[in-house]
Protein backbone atom coordinates (compact mmCIF):
# COMPACT_ATOMS: atom_id res chain seq x y z
CA UNK A 1 0.00 0.00 0.00
CA UNK A 2 1.16 3.42 -0.62
CA UNK A 3 2.62 5.45 1.78
CA UNK A 4 -0.39 8.20 1.64
CA UNK A 5 -3.03 5.69 2.25
CA UNK A 6 -1.45 4.99 5.45
CA UNK A 7 -1.02 8.71 6.18
CA UNK A 8 -4.81 9.21 5.82
CA UNK A 9 -5.90 6.04 7.03
CA UNK A 10 -6.16 7.43 11.02
CA UNK A 11 -7.98 10.15 9.50
CA UNK A 12 -10.82 8.10 8.16
CA UNK A 13 -12.62 7.65 12.18
CA UNK A 14 -16.05 6.36 12.32
CA UNK A 15 -18.17 6.70 15.59
CA UNK A 16 -17.95 8.87 18.10
CA UNK A 17 -16.03 7.18 21.14
CA UNK A 18 -13.56 4.85 19.17
CA UNK A 19 -10.61 3.59 21.87
CA UNK A 20 -7.28 2.90 21.13
CA UNK A 21 -7.75 -1.15 21.95
CA UNK A 22 -10.42 -1.09 18.84
CA UNK A 23 -7.30 -0.24 16.27
CA UNK A 24 -4.80 -3.25 15.80
CA UNK A 25 -1.50 -2.79 15.47
CA UNK A 26 -1.88 -3.10 11.77
CA UNK A 27 -2.80 -0.57 9.32
CA UNK A 28 -4.13 -3.17 6.61
CA UNK A 29 -5.19 -6.77 5.86
CA UNK A 30 -2.15 -6.92 2.90
CA UNK A 31 -2.99 -9.49 -0.16
CA UNK A 32 -1.43 -10.60 -3.15
CA UNK A 33 0.44 -7.61 -4.72
CA UNK A 34 0.41 -9.36 -7.85
CA UNK A 35 0.68 -7.57 -11.06
CA UNK A 36 -2.01 -7.49 -13.57
CA UNK A 37 -1.55 -9.84 -16.20
CA UNK A 38 -2.78 -8.70 -20.08
CA UNK A 39 -3.34 -12.66 -20.81
CA UNK A 40 -6.17 -12.63 -17.75
CA UNK A 41 -8.58 -9.75 -19.18
CA UNK A 42 -11.54 -11.45 -17.95
CA UNK A 43 -10.62 -10.27 -14.58
CA UNK A 44 -12.29 -6.81 -15.56
CA UNK A 45 -15.65 -7.94 -16.55
CA UNK A 46 -18.91 -7.54 -15.92
CA UNK A 47 -21.25 -10.15 -16.47
CA UNK A 48 -24.84 -9.86 -16.88
CA UNK A 49 -26.99 -13.46 -16.94
CA UNK A 50 -29.94 -14.01 -19.61
CA UNK A 51 -32.17 -16.64 -18.60
CA UNK A 52 -33.95 -16.40 -22.28
CA UNK A 53 -37.26 -17.96 -21.68
CA UNK A 54 -37.78 -14.91 -19.48
CA UNK A 55 -36.13 -12.60 -21.21
CA UNK A 56 -38.07 -11.38 -24.40
CA UNK A 57 -40.61 -13.07 -26.52
CA UNK A 58 -40.39 -11.97 -29.88
CA UNK A 59 -43.24 -13.96 -31.52
CA UNK A 60 -46.07 -13.60 -29.01
CA UNK A 61 -45.83 -17.51 -28.45
CA UNK A 62 -45.20 -16.53 -24.41
CA UNK A 63 -41.96 -17.80 -24.38
CA UNK A 64 -38.63 -15.67 -24.59
CA UNK A 65 -37.01 -15.84 -27.82
CA UNK A 66 -33.35 -15.14 -29.38
CA UNK A 67 -34.84 -12.49 -30.94
CA UNK A 68 -36.73 -11.23 -28.01
CA UNK A 69 -32.82 -10.91 -26.89
CA UNK A 70 -31.61 -9.18 -29.79
CA UNK A 71 -33.81 -6.23 -29.16
CA UNK A 72 -32.54 -5.67 -25.90
CA UNK A 73 -29.17 -5.71 -26.50
CA UNK A 74 -29.13 -2.31 -26.28
CA UNK A 75 -30.19 -2.16 -22.49
CA UNK A 76 -27.23 -4.19 -21.39
CA UNK A 77 -25.02 -2.46 -23.48
CA UNK A 78 -26.26 1.27 -21.82
CA UNK A 79 -25.58 -1.00 -18.33
CA UNK A 80 -22.03 -1.00 -19.18
CA UNK A 81 -22.07 -4.71 -19.14
CA UNK A 82 -19.36 -6.26 -20.80
CA UNK A 83 -20.01 -9.88 -21.07
CA UNK A 84 -23.23 -12.15 -21.39
CA UNK A 85 -23.95 -15.31 -20.11
CA UNK A 86 -26.88 -17.08 -21.40
CA UNK A 87 -28.65 -20.19 -19.75
CA UNK A 88 -29.28 -23.07 -22.31
CA UNK A 89 -31.11 -22.91 -25.45
CA UNK A 90 -30.09 -25.50 -27.15
CA UNK A 91 -32.35 -28.88 -28.69
CA UNK A 92 -34.20 -29.61 -25.57
CA UNK A 93 -37.37 -31.65 -24.65
CA UNK A 94 -37.30 -28.72 -21.94
CA UNK A 95 -38.19 -30.87 -19.13
CA UNK A 96 -35.68 -28.66 -17.28
CA UNK A 97 -36.15 -26.03 -19.51
CA UNK A 98 -33.01 -26.45 -21.57
CA UNK A 99 -30.53 -27.89 -18.81
CA UNK A 100 -31.49 -31.41 -20.46
CA UNK A 101 -30.17 -31.21 -23.99
CA UNK A 102 -30.73 -33.19 -27.03
CA UNK A 103 -28.80 -31.65 -29.34
CA UNK A 104 -25.92 -29.82 -28.25
CA UNK A 105 -25.66 -27.99 -31.79
CA UNK A 106 -29.15 -26.84 -32.65
CA UNK A 107 -30.66 -24.32 -30.98
CA UNK A 108 -34.12 -25.49 -29.40
CA UNK A 109 -37.14 -24.04 -31.93
CA UNK A 110 -39.22 -22.15 -29.18
CA UNK A 111 -36.04 -20.07 -29.13
CA UNK A 112 -34.97 -19.43 -32.74
CA UNK A 113 -32.51 -21.52 -35.24
CA UNK A 114 -28.85 -21.70 -36.30
CA UNK A 115 -28.95 -18.33 -38.15
CA UNK A 116 -30.51 -16.48 -35.27
CA UNK A 117 -28.10 -17.75 -33.04
CA UNK A 118 -25.07 -16.76 -35.47
CA UNK A 119 -26.70 -13.10 -35.89
CA UNK A 120 -27.13 -13.20 -31.60
CA UNK A 121 -23.33 -13.51 -31.50
CA UNK A 122 -22.72 -11.17 -34.39
CA UNK A 123 -24.50 -8.59 -32.66
CA UNK A 124 -23.34 -8.98 -28.85
CA UNK A 125 -19.86 -8.56 -30.33
CA UNK A 126 -20.71 -5.19 -32.66
CA UNK A 127 -21.39 -3.59 -29.70
CA UNK A 128 -18.76 -4.49 -27.68
CA UNK A 129 -19.61 -7.29 -25.32
CA UNK A 130 -18.37 -11.20 -25.37
CA UNK A 131 -20.59 -14.46 -25.16
CA UNK A 132 -20.86 -16.76 -22.34
CA UNK A 133 -22.62 -20.04 -23.42
CA UNK A 134 -23.96 -22.55 -20.43
CA UNK A 135 -22.19 -25.81 -21.77
CA UNK A 136 -24.03 -28.83 -19.70
CA UNK A 137 -21.23 -31.45 -19.91
CA UNK A 138 -21.83 -33.65 -16.84
CA UNK A 139 -25.02 -35.00 -18.65
CA UNK A 140 -27.38 -35.18 -21.60
CA UNK A 141 -31.36 -35.11 -22.37
CA UNK A 142 -32.63 -39.04 -22.19
CA UNK A 143 -33.95 -38.02 -25.65
CA UNK A 144 -30.83 -37.00 -27.12
CA UNK A 145 -29.90 -39.46 -30.03
CA UNK A 146 -26.06 -41.02 -27.98
CA UNK A 147 -28.78 -42.17 -24.82
CA UNK A 148 -31.26 -43.66 -27.46
CA UNK A 149 -28.51 -45.49 -28.77
CA UNK A 150 -26.40 -46.59 -25.48
CA UNK A 151 -29.52 -47.96 -23.98
CA UNK A 152 -30.72 -50.04 -26.92
CA UNK A 153 -27.79 -52.06 -26.68
CA UNK A 154 -25.04 -53.57 -24.39
CA UNK A 155 -22.57 -54.06 -27.22
CA UNK A 156 -23.33 -51.11 -29.86
CA UNK A 157 -20.73 -48.23 -30.85
CA UNK A 158 -21.90 -46.13 -28.00
CA UNK A 159 -22.85 -49.21 -25.44
CA UNK A 160 -20.42 -47.17 -22.92
CA UNK A 161 -21.06 -43.27 -23.64
CA UNK A 162 -23.25 -43.31 -19.99
CA UNK A 163 -22.67 -44.17 -16.81
CA UNK A 164 -24.01 -47.75 -16.58
CA UNK A 165 -23.83 -50.97 -14.51
CA UNK A 166 -25.47 -53.81 -13.35
CA UNK A 167 -27.46 -54.23 -10.42
CA UNK A 168 -26.46 -56.12 -6.96
CA UNK A 169 -28.40 -58.82 -6.42
CA UNK A 170 -28.97 -62.12 -8.74
CA UNK A 171 -32.04 -60.29 -10.52
CA UNK A 172 -30.17 -57.45 -10.66
CA UNK A 173 -33.05 -55.19 -9.48
CA UNK A 174 -30.89 -53.26 -6.69
CA UNK A 175 -28.77 -50.36 -7.54
CA UNK A 176 -24.98 -50.78 -7.83
CA UNK A 177 -24.03 -48.47 -4.82
CA UNK A 178 -25.84 -46.27 -2.24
CA UNK A 179 -24.92 -43.08 -4.47
CA UNK A 180 -27.56 -40.29 -3.70
CA UNK A 181 -28.50 -37.83 -6.57
CA UNK A 182 -27.52 -33.87 -5.47
CA UNK A 183 -30.85 -33.65 -5.23
CA UNK A 184 -31.62 -36.47 -2.89
CA UNK A 185 -32.73 -40.00 -3.61
CA UNK A 186 -30.78 -42.39 -5.38
CA UNK A 187 -29.46 -41.13 -8.47
CA UNK A 188 -29.08 -44.75 -10.09
CA UNK A 189 -32.62 -45.10 -12.68
CA UNK A 190 -33.86 -48.55 -13.96
CA UNK A 191 -33.84 -49.11 -17.96
CA UNK A 192 -36.20 -51.95 -18.72
CA UNK A 193 -34.70 -52.20 -22.23
CA UNK A 194 -30.94 -52.40 -21.60
CA UNK A 195 -31.96 -54.27 -18.11
CA UNK A 196 -29.26 -51.86 -16.72
CA UNK A 197 -28.76 -48.99 -13.96
CA UNK A 198 -27.87 -45.66 -15.38
CA UNK A 199 -26.51 -42.91 -13.09
CA UNK A 200 -28.00 -39.33 -13.01
CA UNK A 201 -26.41 -36.96 -10.82
CA UNK A 202 -29.51 -34.25 -10.71
CA UNK A 203 -32.53 -35.43 -12.14
CA UNK A 204 -33.52 -38.35 -13.41
CA UNK A 205 -33.98 -37.99 -16.71
CA UNK A 206 -30.52 -36.67 -17.25
CA UNK A 207 -27.98 -39.29 -17.30
CA UNK A 208 -24.59 -38.62 -16.94
CA UNK A 209 -22.23 -39.28 -19.64
CA UNK A 210 -18.94 -41.60 -19.06
CA UNK A 211 -15.81 -39.53 -19.45
CA UNK A 212 -14.13 -42.96 -18.93
CA UNK A 213 -14.77 -43.08 -22.36
CA UNK A 214 -12.09 -41.30 -24.50
CA UNK A 215 -14.85 -40.98 -27.29
CA UNK A 216 -17.24 -39.16 -25.06
CA UNK A 217 -14.23 -36.77 -24.13
CA UNK A 218 -13.57 -36.43 -27.52
CA UNK A 219 -17.27 -35.81 -28.03
CA UNK A 220 -17.37 -33.59 -26.01
CA UNK A 221 -14.49 -31.27 -26.69
CA UNK A 222 -15.33 -31.13 -30.08
CA UNK A 223 -18.75 -30.32 -29.02
CA UNK A 224 -16.91 -26.83 -27.00
CA UNK A 225 -15.10 -26.11 -30.34
CA UNK A 226 -18.04 -26.24 -32.46
CA UNK A 227 -18.86 -23.09 -30.20
CA UNK A 228 -15.54 -21.29 -29.79
CA UNK A 229 -15.31 -21.50 -33.67
CA UNK A 230 -18.91 -19.37 -34.05
CA UNK A 231 -17.20 -17.05 -31.87
CA UNK A 232 -18.39 -17.95 -28.38
CA UNK A 233 -15.93 -15.96 -26.05
CA UNK A 234 -16.38 -18.54 -22.95
CA UNK A 235 -18.49 -21.42 -21.13
CA UNK A 236 -20.11 -21.09 -17.96
CA UNK A 237 -19.77 -24.80 -16.71
CA UNK A 238 -23.20 -26.24 -15.23
CA UNK A 239 -22.10 -28.89 -12.28
CA UNK A 240 -18.68 -29.46 -13.46
CA UNK A 241 -17.77 -30.92 -10.56
CA UNK A 242 -19.90 -34.09 -11.10
CA UNK A 243 -18.19 -35.38 -14.17
CA UNK A 244 -16.13 -38.20 -12.71
CA UNK A 245 -17.67 -40.67 -9.85
CA UNK A 246 -15.44 -43.44 -9.04
CA UNK A 247 -14.65 -46.01 -11.06
CA UNK A 248 -14.65 -48.75 -8.34
CA UNK A 249 -18.05 -48.13 -7.39
CA UNK A 250 -17.60 -47.87 -3.36
CA UNK A 251 -20.48 -46.74 -1.14
CA UNK A 252 -20.47 -43.26 0.02
CA UNK A 253 -20.27 -43.39 3.84
CA UNK A 254 -22.69 -42.30 6.25
CA UNK A 255 -22.94 -39.00 7.44
CA UNK A 256 -24.99 -36.60 9.59
CA UNK A 257 -25.52 -33.46 7.19
CA UNK A 258 -29.24 -32.93 5.86
CA UNK A 259 -29.29 -30.72 3.12
CA UNK A 260 -25.81 -29.96 1.05
CA UNK A 261 -24.59 -26.72 0.27
CA UNK A 262 -22.42 -25.35 -1.68
CA UNK A 263 -19.24 -25.22 0.74
CA UNK A 264 -20.35 -29.00 1.58
CA UNK A 265 -21.90 -31.55 -1.29
CA UNK A 266 -22.79 -34.27 1.59
CA UNK A 267 -25.87 -34.62 2.94
CA UNK A 268 -29.07 -36.97 2.82
CA UNK A 269 -27.46 -38.76 5.53
CA UNK A 270 -24.01 -39.73 3.00
CA UNK A 271 -21.14 -37.82 2.17
CA UNK A 272 -20.29 -37.86 -1.31
CA UNK A 273 -17.05 -39.09 -1.31
CA UNK A 274 -17.43 -41.27 -4.48
CA UNK A 275 -19.65 -39.00 -6.32
CA UNK A 276 -18.21 -35.51 -7.03
CA UNK A 277 -15.19 -34.06 -6.75
CA UNK A 278 -12.65 -36.75 -8.36
CA UNK A 279 -9.14 -36.54 -9.02
CA UNK A 280 -10.22 -37.15 -12.98
CA UNK A 281 -12.76 -34.22 -12.56
CA UNK A 282 -9.88 -31.72 -12.00
CA UNK A 283 -7.25 -33.66 -14.68
CA UNK A 284 -9.98 -33.01 -17.22
CA UNK A 285 -10.67 -29.10 -16.11
CA UNK A 286 -7.08 -28.77 -17.43
CA UNK A 287 -7.88 -30.86 -20.62
CA UNK A 288 -10.70 -28.26 -20.94
CA UNK A 289 -8.56 -25.39 -20.43
CA UNK A 290 -5.65 -26.23 -22.96
CA UNK A 291 -8.23 -26.87 -25.58
CA UNK A 292 -9.71 -23.53 -25.01
CA UNK A 293 -6.70 -22.04 -25.17
CA UNK A 294 -6.01 -22.79 -28.75
CA UNK A 295 -8.32 -19.90 -29.31
CA UNK A 296 -6.29 -17.12 -28.75
CA UNK A 297 -7.82 -14.68 -30.50
CA UNK A 298 -9.37 -13.35 -28.21
CA UNK A 299 -8.62 -15.40 -25.68
CA UNK A 300 -11.45 -17.36 -24.08
CA UNK A 301 -12.73 -17.79 -20.95
CA UNK A 302 -14.17 -20.57 -18.49
CA UNK A 303 -16.45 -20.53 -15.30
CA UNK A 304 -17.29 -23.71 -13.44
CA UNK A 305 -20.36 -24.37 -11.53
CA UNK A 306 -18.84 -26.33 -8.54
CA UNK A 307 -19.56 -27.14 -5.22
CA UNK A 308 -17.00 -28.22 -1.90
CA UNK A 309 -14.38 -26.60 0.46
CA UNK A 310 -11.90 -23.86 -0.72
CA UNK A 311 -8.94 -25.83 -1.30
CA UNK A 312 -11.30 -28.71 -3.10
CA UNK A 313 -12.56 -26.41 -5.99
CA UNK A 314 -9.38 -24.35 -5.80
CA UNK A 315 -7.95 -27.25 -7.62
CA UNK A 316 -10.47 -27.08 -10.67
CA UNK A 317 -8.31 -23.32 -11.32
CA UNK A 318 -4.94 -25.30 -11.17
CA UNK A 319 -3.87 -28.77 -10.65
CA UNK A 320 -0.18 -29.50 -10.28
CA UNK A 321 1.01 -26.86 -11.70
CA UNK A 322 -1.34 -26.83 -14.57
CA UNK A 323 -3.96 -24.18 -15.32
CA UNK A 324 -8.08 -25.27 -15.17
CA UNK A 325 -10.60 -23.20 -15.31
CA UNK A 326 -10.29 -19.46 -15.16
CA UNK A 327 -12.41 -18.87 -12.51
CA UNK A 328 -15.32 -21.21 -10.50
CA UNK A 329 -18.28 -19.63 -8.82
CA UNK A 330 -17.96 -18.52 -5.16
CA UNK A 331 -21.65 -19.47 -3.36
CA UNK A 332 -21.04 -17.53 -0.01
CA UNK A 333 -22.01 -14.52 -1.73
CA UNK A 334 -25.53 -15.79 -2.28
CA UNK A 335 -26.76 -15.88 1.36
CA UNK A 336 -24.48 -13.11 2.80
CA UNK A 337 -26.87 -10.89 4.58
CA UNK A 338 -25.94 -7.22 4.69
CA UNK A 339 -24.03 -6.83 7.52
CA UNK A 340 -20.27 -5.67 7.61
CA UNK A 341 -19.00 -8.24 9.67
CA UNK A 342 -20.03 -10.90 7.70
CA UNK A 343 -19.05 -8.90 4.83
CA UNK A 344 -15.49 -8.33 5.68
CA UNK A 345 -15.31 -12.12 7.02
CA UNK A 346 -16.57 -13.05 2.74
CA UNK A 347 -13.88 -10.81 1.30
CA UNK A 348 -10.88 -11.64 3.57
CA UNK A 349 -11.31 -15.37 2.58
CA UNK A 350 -11.80 -14.85 -1.30
CA UNK A 351 -8.60 -12.52 -1.16
CA UNK A 352 -6.38 -15.22 1.23
CA UNK A 353 -7.82 -18.26 -1.10
CA UNK A 354 -8.01 -16.45 -4.45
CA UNK A 355 -4.46 -13.66 -4.84
CA UNK A 356 -3.91 -13.40 -8.57
CA UNK A 357 -3.67 -14.60 -10.91
CA UNK A 358 -6.80 -16.29 -9.00
CA UNK A 359 -9.79 -13.89 -8.87
CA UNK A 360 -12.90 -14.41 -6.55
CA UNK A 361 -16.16 -14.17 -8.43
CA UNK A 362 -18.93 -12.12 -6.77
CA UNK A 363 -22.95 -13.19 -7.45
CA UNK A 364 -25.97 -12.43 -5.77
CA UNK A 365 -28.88 -14.62 -7.55
CA UNK A 366 -29.18 -16.86 -10.33
CA UNK A 367 -31.63 -19.15 -12.26
CA UNK A 368 -31.92 -21.31 -9.67
CA UNK A 369 -31.16 -19.37 -6.65
CA UNK A 370 -34.02 -16.46 -4.89
CA UNK A 371 -33.58 -12.89 -6.31
CA UNK A 372 -31.04 -10.93 -4.36
CA UNK A 373 -33.68 -8.25 -3.42
CA UNK A 374 -35.14 -10.67 -1.04
CA UNK A 375 -31.33 -10.29 1.01
CA UNK A 376 -31.64 -6.51 0.55
CA UNK A 377 -35.09 -7.26 2.54
CA UNK A 378 -36.35 -5.62 -0.83
CA UNK A 379 -34.96 -1.75 0.53
CA UNK A 380 -33.34 -0.77 -2.75
CA UNK A 381 -31.14 1.42 -0.72
CA UNK A 382 -29.39 -1.98 0.92
CA UNK A 383 -29.70 -3.53 -2.99
CA UNK A 384 -27.44 0.10 -4.07
CA UNK A 385 -25.03 -0.51 -1.29
CA UNK A 386 -24.67 -4.06 -2.16
CA UNK A 387 -24.17 -3.30 -5.51
CA UNK A 388 -21.55 -1.16 -4.98
CA UNK A 389 -19.35 -3.98 -2.81
CA UNK A 390 -19.97 -6.63 -6.08
CA UNK A 391 -18.90 -3.84 -8.05
CA UNK A 392 -15.93 -2.19 -6.51
CA UNK A 393 -14.28 -6.02 -4.97
CA UNK A 394 -11.49 -7.33 -6.99
CA UNK A 395 -13.18 -9.88 -8.86
CA UNK A 396 -15.83 -10.79 -11.82
CA UNK A 397 -19.49 -9.78 -10.62
CA UNK A 398 -22.22 -11.67 -11.82
CA UNK A 399 -25.67 -9.92 -12.29
CA UNK A 400 -28.85 -12.42 -13.10
CA UNK A 401 -31.38 -10.42 -15.41
CA UNK A 402 -33.97 -8.30 -13.88
CA UNK A 403 -31.20 -7.54 -10.85
CA UNK A 404 -30.69 -3.95 -12.32
CA UNK A 405 -34.52 -3.29 -11.48
CA UNK A 406 -34.88 -4.89 -7.73
CA UNK A 407 -37.35 -7.44 -9.01
CA UNK A 408 -38.74 -9.02 -5.78
CA UNK A 409 -39.02 -12.49 -5.18
CA UNK A 410 -42.74 -13.89 -5.94
CA UNK A 411 -44.55 -16.47 -4.07
CA UNK A 412 -45.54 -19.14 -6.39
CA UNK A 413 -47.43 -22.24 -5.44
CA UNK A 414 -45.74 -25.61 -5.33
CA UNK A 415 -48.71 -27.91 -5.91
CA UNK A 416 -48.42 -25.51 -9.77
CA UNK A 417 -45.28 -25.06 -10.34
CA UNK A 418 -43.43 -26.07 -13.78
CA UNK A 419 -40.13 -26.34 -12.36
CA UNK A 420 -39.13 -30.30 -12.11
CA UNK A 421 -37.80 -29.63 -8.42
CA UNK A 422 -41.10 -28.07 -7.50
CA UNK A 423 -42.78 -30.99 -8.71
CA UNK A 424 -40.36 -33.19 -6.77
CA UNK A 425 -41.13 -31.54 -3.40
CA UNK A 426 -44.05 -30.53 -3.66
CA UNK A 427 -45.20 -33.22 -1.10
CA UNK A 428 -43.15 -30.92 1.74
CA UNK A 429 -44.75 -29.19 3.83
CA UNK A 430 -44.63 -25.38 3.84
CA UNK A 431 -42.74 -24.79 7.08
CA UNK A 432 -40.26 -27.32 5.69
CA UNK A 433 -39.38 -25.54 2.77
CA UNK A 434 -39.28 -22.28 4.32
CA UNK A 435 -36.82 -23.94 6.34
CA UNK A 436 -34.09 -24.59 4.16
CA UNK A 437 -34.02 -20.71 3.79
CA UNK A 438 -34.21 -21.41 -0.15
CA UNK A 439 -37.03 -21.46 -2.92
CA UNK A 440 -37.66 -25.27 -3.83
CA UNK A 441 -39.39 -23.86 -6.43
CA UNK A 442 -37.52 -21.84 -8.96
CA UNK A 443 -40.15 -20.46 -10.85
CA UNK A 444 -40.23 -17.50 -8.49
CA UNK A 445 -36.16 -16.57 -9.84
CA UNK A 446 -37.28 -16.90 -13.74
CA UNK A 447 -40.36 -14.95 -14.00
CA UNK A 448 -40.73 -12.49 -17.24
CA UNK A 449 -38.33 -9.41 -16.83
CA UNK A 450 -40.05 -6.46 -16.85
CA UNK A 451 -39.98 -3.92 -19.68
CA UNK A 452 -42.40 -1.25 -19.01
CA UNK A 453 -46.14 -1.06 -18.06
CA UNK A 454 -47.95 -2.20 -20.69
CA UNK A 455 -49.71 -5.26 -20.47
CA UNK A 456 -47.49 -8.46 -19.54
CA UNK A 457 -44.53 -5.64 -18.44
CA UNK A 458 -43.62 -5.61 -22.24
CA UNK A 459 -42.67 -9.35 -22.39
CA UNK A 460 -44.77 -10.67 -24.76
CA UNK A 461 -48.03 -9.76 -26.22
CA UNK A 462 -49.15 -13.22 -25.80
CA UNK A 463 -49.69 -15.57 -22.49
CA UNK A 464 -46.56 -15.68 -20.49
CA UNK A 465 -45.18 -19.04 -19.60
CA UNK A 466 -44.71 -17.79 -16.10
CA UNK A 467 -46.52 -14.99 -14.26
CA UNK A 468 -45.51 -11.55 -14.74
CA UNK A 469 -44.57 -9.84 -11.22
CA UNK A 470 -47.81 -7.94 -9.80
CA UNK A 471 -45.86 -4.86 -9.65
CA UNK A 472 -44.32 -5.04 -12.98
CA UNK A 473 -46.29 -0.90 -13.54
CA UNK A 474 -43.89 0.45 -10.89
CA UNK A 475 -40.85 -2.14 -11.65
CA UNK A 476 -40.15 -1.61 -14.90
CA UNK A 477 -36.80 -0.79 -17.57
CA UNK A 478 -38.48 1.77 -19.21
CA UNK A 479 -39.60 3.71 -15.82
CA UNK A 480 -36.14 3.31 -13.95
CA UNK A 481 -34.43 5.11 -17.07
CA UNK A 482 -36.15 8.12 -16.52
CA UNK A 483 -35.65 8.03 -13.03
CA UNK A 484 -32.04 9.08 -12.28
CA UNK A 485 -32.33 7.68 -8.72
CA UNK A 486 -33.43 4.23 -9.38
CA UNK A 487 -31.62 1.27 -8.87
CA UNK A 488 -30.92 0.58 -12.59
CA UNK A 489 -29.49 4.19 -13.26
CA UNK A 490 -27.27 3.32 -10.30
CA UNK A 491 -25.93 0.61 -12.13
CA UNK A 492 -25.40 1.95 -15.19
CA UNK A 493 -23.59 5.20 -13.43
CA UNK A 494 -21.63 2.34 -11.03
CA UNK A 495 -20.55 0.04 -14.11
CA UNK A 496 -19.71 2.97 -16.09
CA UNK A 497 -17.25 4.48 -13.13
CA UNK A 498 -15.62 0.61 -12.95
CA UNK A 499 -14.79 0.57 -16.76
CA UNK A 500 -13.58 3.90 -16.63
CA UNK A 501 -10.93 2.68 -13.87
CA UNK A 502 -8.31 0.39 -14.20
CA UNK A 503 -7.94 -0.05 -10.98
CA UNK A 504 -11.59 -1.06 -10.02
CA UNK A 505 -11.00 -4.05 -12.27
CA UNK A 506 -7.03 -5.05 -12.30
CA UNK A 507 -5.94 -3.35 -8.54
CA UNK A 508 -5.21 -5.17 -5.67
CA UNK A 509 -7.78 -4.59 -2.69
CA UNK A 510 -6.56 -4.50 1.05
CA UNK A 511 -9.23 -3.97 3.45
CA UNK A 512 -9.16 -1.14 6.35
CA UNK A 513 -7.75 -2.60 9.74
CA UNK A 514 -9.69 -0.27 11.85
CA UNK A 515 -12.49 -1.80 13.13
CA UNK A 516 -14.04 1.34 15.27
CA UNK A 517 -17.02 0.75 13.88
CA UNK A 518 -18.89 -2.69 13.45
CA UNK A 519 -21.37 -1.07 10.79
CA UNK A 520 -18.72 0.17 8.65
CA UNK A 521 -16.72 -1.64 6.10
CA UNK A 522 -13.51 -0.28 4.01
CA UNK A 523 -10.88 -1.23 1.58
CA UNK A 524 -8.81 0.01 -0.66
CA UNK A 525 -7.99 -0.56 -4.07
CA UNK A 526 -4.71 0.13 -5.42
CA UNK A 527 -3.02 -0.27 -8.96
CA UNK A 528 0.26 1.60 -9.65
CA UNK A 529 0.16 5.52 -8.46
CA UNK A 530 -3.64 5.55 -8.04
CA UNK A 531 -5.57 4.61 -5.30
CA UNK A 532 -9.51 4.27 -4.48
CA UNK A 533 -11.21 4.02 -1.08
CA UNK A 534 -14.30 2.51 -0.56
CA UNK A 535 -16.79 3.16 1.92
CA UNK A 536 -19.72 1.05 3.34
CA UNK A 537 -22.51 1.87 5.64
CA UNK A 538 -23.98 -1.32 6.75
CA UNK A 539 -26.27 0.49 8.81
CA UNK A 540 -29.44 2.53 9.03
CA UNK A 541 -27.91 4.95 11.27
CA UNK A 542 -25.49 7.79 10.06
CA UNK A 543 -21.83 7.82 10.49
CA UNK A 544 -19.77 10.68 11.10
CA UNK A 545 -16.34 10.54 10.11
CA UNK A 546 -13.29 12.86 9.27
CA UNK A 547 -12.62 13.16 5.55
CA UNK A 548 -9.28 14.32 4.06
CA UNK A 549 -8.07 15.89 0.52
CA UNK A 550 -9.92 13.55 -1.61
CA UNK A 551 -12.80 13.72 -4.73
CA UNK A 552 -15.92 11.68 -4.17
CA UNK A 553 -16.17 9.71 -7.39
CA UNK A 554 -19.82 8.18 -6.38
CA UNK A 555 -22.01 7.60 -3.80
CA UNK A 556 -25.48 5.45 -3.26
CA UNK A 557 -27.23 8.89 -2.08
CA UNK A 558 -27.56 11.70 -4.00
CA UNK A 559 -25.97 14.57 -1.79
CA UNK A 560 -23.82 13.14 -0.07
CA UNK A 561 -22.48 14.87 3.11
CA UNK A 562 -18.92 15.80 3.61
CA UNK A 563 -18.51 14.69 7.12
CA UNK A 564 -21.28 11.77 7.53
CA UNK A 565 -21.75 8.41 6.43
CA UNK A 566 -25.37 8.24 5.39
CA UNK A 567 -27.42 5.30 6.45
CA UNK A 568 -26.98 2.73 4.10
CA UNK A 569 -24.46 4.71 2.21
CA UNK A 570 -21.83 3.45 0.03
CA UNK A 571 -19.18 5.87 -1.54
CA UNK A 572 -16.06 5.75 -3.84
CA UNK A 573 -13.24 7.84 -2.78
CA UNK A 574 -10.36 8.84 -5.28
CA UNK A 575 -7.50 9.88 -2.95
CA UNK A 576 -5.61 12.86 -4.11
Amino acid sequence: MRLVSLLLLPLFLFGQNMEQNDVDNHDHVPVSNSPFSVQDTWHGEAVYQIYPRSFRDSDGDGIGDLNGIISQLDHIKELGFTAIWFSPFFSSPQQDFGYDISDYRNISPEYGDMAICEKLISEVHRRGMKVVFDLVMNHTSEQHAWFKESSSSRTGPKADWYVWHDGKDGKGKRPPTNWKAMIGGSGWHWHDGRQQWYWASFLPFQPDLNYRNPEVRHAMLDVARFWLAKGVDGFRLDIFNSIYEDSLLRNNPGGLRIVPSEENPDGFFQKAKYTVNQDESFRFATELRAMVDSFTVPPRFLVGEVFGNTATIKKFCELEGKQGLHAVFLFQTLGTEPDARKWRHVIEGFERDFPLPLTPTYVFSNHDRKRSMSIANNDVRVMKLMVLLQMTVRGIPFTYYGEELGIPKPTLPMRTGLDPLAKLYQAIPQFMVNWTGESLNRDECRTPMLWDSTANAGFTTGTPWLPVSANYRVINAAAQWQDASSLLRFYADLIKLRNSNKVLRHGSLTISDIRCDKDVLAFYRTLGSETFLVLLNFSKREKPFIAPTATVLLSTVAAPQRATLGAWEGRVIRIQ
